[in-house]
């Protein structure tokens, strides 16, 4: 014996400490025949399957694709190979190809069907037999679809000298064989079935070489057999691989547990309910299986086992975050082995920190179960999050700010995270998916997810209170820029308490608590890869190049200008100039003196070249003007309303201009133009639809509760910023410059071709004419512009050729020399986080 504490030993290893072990009253047990209460393997759906198949999917579309687009490429290799392959296999040659594939495939049914029958898993060998005519007849019916709709390069680029047109333009051959193998393993535990996988492989490289199929035709078979025997596997479950019963007690023994008693938790079996289920016991490890054990001592364990098929989805989890956040660095677990270690690791490393954390006895791994044991001496209960104090705030607080300092971060807080030992510590549990040597970003979002967990559940003025004295000013102020609803886990938006504006009053708050000068530094910092902003920068450049690919016509433009006066093309950028700066002045009139950025707002208006060549005309420039006014500091209402009254000024503006040149020029192109019958027509349709809508009680509702009232705002928000006069005026003013700007480039358009015409008139028959042309839905009204302007001016005396050249000229100046003028904007937009 020993004063500090006691000691025992034991024949199988070292002296044990068991001053802090919790031992049982009952009799502890014989090891030699242990108490065993577990529930039998059952079927899963394993979501790794699903991950497979639209990986199959995928192989199959670059297969196709890289056939038909590189054909060249493909046949080169094919044709080197051959080559070099063809002195060793000439002999091959003669023998029947047919036969090496039947002999192939019987081979490697009777191997996987024979082990599966020994096994007696009669329901799987069942199931790949079924796979196996299951892949062929899908095949069968991809080579049907690819002979009746696919053109002839695609049918020739995908068959080979075996092929035959209709069903036996794919080898069905591997298709079949892929889906057998695939339903009746996997590979790592069925030696038959690695084998079978490399017979197939090598029976495809020989036919290959040998010029009886192709490539591309081997890969969407192979392709095709996966997809089938993935999506069957998924559909009727596997059977779980893991460690069970008496192995599970063989393991345990293995770390020194003379295990007497092992009872399962069925309630924790993540496959009862067809979801993850956690406990705190095992500290939230996702997908465990969680038991009771007792060992010869008469100690207390909670064991862990976590299966290789369940962590799949765990796994895909993590690999989303890892994609999904940019600048910061997220834990990606291949294993459950590695998961398992890391998680023991963490514990002892928060332990080792000083806090209180679970008592970890060891790890194991055995076949595909990677087991965490944890000593059931003092185990975690759930916290009450209605019953949540200030004193629990901080404590909570304190623990990450610990756990933070020595380079530990969760990654993910949330209300299953919180929890108290039985002495009432509070505490932060789920360490699982957490990692060690954490960068400055990761601490941050960990404080951002406490801190907005403790907003939902004790309101932000009582969580920003907690989160000063335990982390001061200055770190409460640094994490502004990472409070954003990307850095919440789903788990803390899911709670009652949780709406959209929690984020906007924390920000609010830190704000709040920084200097006037600092308040510029405090914007966001990009976290996902894909928020809408992003999204939407991708669609708008994919359409740009989809339409400066397949509508710009270079020689006709390049000869219109070539063809045009030098000066007067530089005559029509100067008025391009003084168009983009009346629409900066449009817009800027509206925008406070404090938000203000007079670079920034002529920069936005270059940048609606680049967005207008992605939508229809007048979305564009709304889209960049409401995004540049929301980077501003305007909330979504107030930036709607501004960017609607610079609409209403340029569309009024607009209507108040042809009218009083109509009148002043005496032309009458406005009265004849306006489409009345078509006009009325369509307001009358709109109108009925709406009262129509009207009756109906679910949308009446919807309309008095939901949307009258945004829309009140929203006109309240408008009237005020049309009801300031002087602001009104300068937008007006710039509306005037922006008008006659654009006006008076395509009169000097013409000047270049050498027609001279009445600056008025020519100023209201373009505004006219690019009104009506850009009514077309295409990007930036392109056809429907061009086609106005030739057409109106032709009608008004210009000779159709001029007409032609000085609308090509305007357009390559102000659409298609704007694209890339405004791809820069956008650049230096972004870089400053203007849009």
């Amino acid at each position: 014996m020993w004063r500090a504490g006691w000691w025992i030993s034991t024949a199988d290893g070292p002296l044990t400490d068991v001053t802090s072990i919790d031992f049982d009253e009952t009799a502890p047990g014989d090891p030699s025949n242990p108490h065993i209460d577990d529930v039998p393997p059952k079927r899963i759906h394993d979501f790794g399957d699903l991950l497979h198949a639209g990986a199959s999917v995928l192989l199959a579309v670059v297969a196709m694709l890289s056939a038909i687009y590189l054909n060249g490429f493909v046949s080169g290799i094919e044709s080197d190979a051959h080559h070099v392959a063809g002195q060793t296999l000439n002999w091959m040659v003669d023998l029947p190809t047919s036969m090496l594939q039947q002999l192939a495939i019987v081979v490697i049914v009777v191997m996987a069907i024979a082990q599966l029958l020994i096994a007696r898993e009669w329901l799987q060998a069942v199931l790949a037999l079924l796979a196996l005519f299951g892949g062929m007849a899908f095949i069968w019916g991809i080579s049907l679809a690819v002979s009746s709709f696919g053109g002839a390069t695609m049918i020739s680029a995908l068959g080979s000298a075996s092929s035959t047109y209709g069903a036996g333009l794919f080898p069905d051959f591997y298709a079949g064989a892929a889906a057998l193998l695939t339903v009746a393993g996997p590979r790592r535990t069925r030696t038959t079935v690695k084998w079978g996988w490399n017979i197939l492989y090598t029976v495809a490289a020989l036919l290959i070489l040998l010029s009886v199929n192709s490539v591309a035709g081997v890969l969407v078979s192979f392709a095709a057999g996966r997809l089938i025997g993935m999506l069957l596997r998924f559909g009727i479950g596997t059977k779980n691989q893991g460690t069970w019963g008496a192995d599970l007690v063989q393991a345990l023994n293995g770390i020194g547990l003379r295990v007497t008693s092992l009872e399962r938790r069925v309630e924790s079996d993540p496959t009862s309910r067809g979801s993850f289920r956690t406990t705190l016991d095992d500290d939230l490890v996702e997908g465990s299986r969680v038991y009771d054990v007792r060992d010869d001592l008469g100690r207390r364990f909670i064991v862990s086992a976590l299966d290789t098929q369940v962590h799949t989805a765990g796994y895909m989890r993590q690999l989303w975050q890892w994609i999904r956040f940019t600048g910061v660095s997220m834990r990606r677990d291949r294993s459950p082995r590695e998961a398992t270690q890391h998680h023991m690791l963490m514990i002892l490393g928060l332990k080792n920190a000083g806090l209180s954390t679970p008592h970890v006895y060891g790890a194991a791994d055995t076949g595909e179960t990677s087991i965490l044991v944890l000593r059931g001496n003092e185990s975690m209960r759930e916290c009450n999050l209605n019953t949540l104090s200030d004193d629990d705030a901080i404590a909570l607080m304190r623990y990450l700010s610990v756990a933070n300092r020595r380079g530990y971060t969760h990654r993910r807080i949330t209300p299953d995270t919180l929890a108290r030992f039985e002495s009432g510590t509070p505490i932060i549990a789920g360490w699982q998916n957490g990692d060690d040597s954490s960068a400055a970003p990761n601490v941050a979002l960990d404080q951002v997810q406490l801190l907005t967990l403790l907003a939902v559940l004790i309101g932000p003025e009582r969580a920003i209170a907690a989160g000063r004295t335990v982390w001061g000013d200055e770190q409460m102020i640094a994490l502004t820029p990472f409070v954003q609803k990307a850095a919440v886990p789903a788990g803390t938006r899911a709670l009652m308490g949780w709406d959209r504006h929690v984020m906007d009053d924390l920000r609010a708050r830190l704000r709040a608590l920084a200097p006037e000068e600092d308040e510029r530094a405090l914007e966001p910092v990009k976290l996902s890869r894909f928020s809408p902003r992003s999204f939407i920068g991708t669609a708008l450049l994919m359409v740009a190049v989809v339409v400066v690919f397949t509508q710009l016509k270079p020689n006709e433009v390049i000869a219109a200008v070539r063809n045009a006066n030098p000066v007067m093309a530089v005559v029509c950028l100067v008025f391009e100039l003084l168009a983009i700066l009346g629409s900066s002045i449009e817009l800027g009139a509206f925008i406070g003196k404090d938000k203000r950025r007079p670079l920034g707002i002529f920069m936005s208006q270059v940048a609606q070249g680049f967005a207008v060549v992605s939508m229809p005309a007048g979305v564009g420039p709304a889209f960049v003007n409401l995004q540049f006014l929301r980077k501003a500091g305007y909330r979504n209402t107030t930036a709607t309303a501004i960017m609607t009254a610079v609409m209403a000024v340029y569309y009024g503006g607009t209507v108040i201009m042809l009218v009083l040149i109509g009148l002043f020029t005496g032309s009458t192109a406005l009265s004849s133009m306006i489409p009345t019958n078509t006009l009325i027509t369509v307001i009358g349709v709109v109108l009925m639809t709406l009262a129509i809508a009207m009756m109906i009680p679910p949308v009446r509702r919807l309309v008095a509760e939901r949307l009258l009232p945004l829309a009140k705002a929203y006109a309240r928000q408008l009237i005020d910023v049309l009801s300031n006069p002087r602001q009104l005026t300068f937008s007006a003013i710039g509306m005037l410059l922006l008008n006659a700007a654009t006006g008076l480039e395509f009169w000097a358009s013409l000047l270049a071709f050498g027609h001279m015409t009445n600056p008025f008139e020519t100023i209201f028959l373009f505004l006219l004419a690019n009104a009506i042309g850009s009514a077309v839905p295409t990007p930036g009204g392109l056809g429907g512009v061009e086609a106005a302007l030739v057409f109106s001016f032709g009608a008004a005396g210009v000779p159709a050729g001029v007409a032609l050249s000085a609308t090509l000229l305007y357009r390559a100046l102000f659409y298609w020399l704007r694209i890339p003028l405004g791809a820069l904007a956008m650049r230096w937009l972004d870089r400053r986080n203007m849009v």
